[in-house]
């Protein structure tokens, strides 16, 4: 792809010598594609992991891959008719100055020369097919637990922000069975979020 966007309609910045991808699945019997996120996210560090040292990335639910605590790829998932996109964004070469939160790429991360956009998107592809086989046959809770060793620590302190325009504060309590965001709020409840922007506070 020569462009993207991001969640809700945004705007995604892109320049030559980033990755701009989108992935057609067809999900069969059996395979809630709500839950393809996560294995899009677990793919994609597992992707990256091969020219990114692993203890610095980070997956943000429901759809970053963070570098150093800055945003350097998104994933957006969505439907059409029977098929789901997954839409990937990462910045190897380039990145935006003017965000908040920030965002990077390999390259201003010191890690010099970036791989090419061709190169990682083989080798998410290979990363895909993996994770998405081991999906099918084991169920989410292996893709759950790989997503869980590389998020937030537990008790971070997050704020999820819903598309109405609420913004719900609480610590990290993981995830739950069918991939939700648990948050335990203030009052010691947790609450299971499906859809949100979420941000460490």
């Amino acid at each position: 792809q020569t462009a993207g966007r991001g969640r809700r309609g945004r705007p995604w910045q892109h320049r030559p010598g980033n990755l701009a991808a989108s992935l057609c699945l067809r999900p069969g019997a059996g395979e809630p594609a709500h839950q393809l996120s996560l294995v899009a996210g677990v793919a994609l560090d597992d992707a990256l992991s091969a020219w990114v040292p692993a203890n610095r990335l980070m997956l943000k639910w429901p759809n970053d891959l963070l570098l150093d605590d800055a945003k350097l790829a998104g994933i957006l998932v969505e439907r059409a008719g029977a098929a789901v996109i997954l839409g990937f964004g990462v910045n190897l070469s380039h990145h935006p100055d003017d965000l908040d939160p920030p965002s990077t790429s390999v390259a201003a991360a010191g890690l010099s020369p970036p791989p090419s956009p061709a190169q990682v998107l083989a080798a998410l592809r290979e990363a895909m097919a993996l994770w998405r086989d081991r999906w099918r046959r084991e169920g989410l809770e292996p893709v759950r637990a790989r997503f869980l060793a590389r998020a937030h620590p537990l008790g971070t302190r997050l704020i999820a922000r819903l598309a109405d325009g609420s913004a719900i504060p609480g610590r990290f309590e993981g995830l739950a069975a069918d991939g939700a965001l648990n948050l335990r709020l203030d009052n010691g409840i947790i609450r299971a979020i499906h859809a949100a922007d979420v941000f460490a506070i």
